[in-house]
């Protein structure tokens, strides 16, 4: 999905010119969800083939880490050059880059709960907690299944979502297989996280784009991750996060 003429013109006169090489380039990335981001620590699987991709092209990146509806927002309004963790279906008109990661999705219910899911649309019996803007992220059963369902939340933080499943305050939570994992540690002093969980394999690996204001830049962050696909740095980023 592309920004209009009319309003692409608004946005250019705004931000002025695309910032030249070498200069700061401010994107956007989520909050605290190890393995793909490591806030406060500048790192993380996703991060670092962010940064990768545009150092390939002589940009200097300016993180700003905030929940994904503020980062939806920001590009929107232009106050941002791009953000990550994104896709065509996210509901904001922009210049969106090629695939450059993917999340693995999975409901997860407490074992105990006997929650029943064939399918996505079995999701909507039931009290559900996803990340922000899964509705627009996990396509158009699961937004549908969102909009009717009132038992239905999102929420920023991760960490929320593993304590309200293991306090039992909701029946399935929606994340990515390894933030949910990863989490466990950081709630274990606050619930019981050796209950026994089921992960409900509703969804195909989820692809995420850069979302940019400027289509010339878009082009040159393709640019730079097939660079970096090329010379084996992207394989040798993953590898550092092997262990999650």
């Amino acid at each position: 999905m592309l920004i209009s003429v009319p309003r692409l013109a608004i946005l250019l006169l705004c931000l002025g010119a695309a910032p030249a090489l070498g200069e700061s380039f401010k994107v956007g990335f989520g909050t605290h969800k190890p393995p793909y981001i490591f806030e406060g620590e500048a790192r993380g699987l996703e991060y670092d083939i962010v940064l990768a991709a545009f150092a390939q092209q002589q940009r200097e990146v300016q993180p700003y880490h905030a929940p994904l509806e503020r980062l939806h927002r920001m590009l929107e309004r232009g106050e941002l050059d791009a953000i990550t963790s994104t896709n065509t279906t996210s509901g904001v008109p922009a210049h969106y880059s090629a695939i450059y990661i993917e999340y693995q999705n999975v409901a997860v219910s407490l074992a105990a709960r006997n929650v029943q899911l064939t399918g996505i649309e079995d999701l909507s019996l039931y009290s559900v907690s996803a990340f922000q803007r899964a509705r627009f992220l996990l396509g158009d059963e699961f937004r549908s299944m969102a909009l009717n369902n009132r038992r239905y939340r999102e929420e920023a933080r991760q960490v929320t979502r593993n304590m309200l499943l293991y306090a039992g305050r909701v029946d399935v939570m929606i994340g990515d297989r390894r933030i949910f994992r990863a989490f466990d540690p950081v709630v274990a002093d606050r619930v019981d996280i050796h209950q026994p969980v089921i992960e409900h394999g509703l969804f195909p690996p989820t692809g995420y784009r850069v979302g940019f204001v400027r289509d010339a830049d878009r082009d040159l962050f393709d640019q730079g991750l097939a660079a970096i696909i090329d010379s084996g740095e992207y394989q040798r980023i993953e590898a550092r996060y092997a262990e999650y």
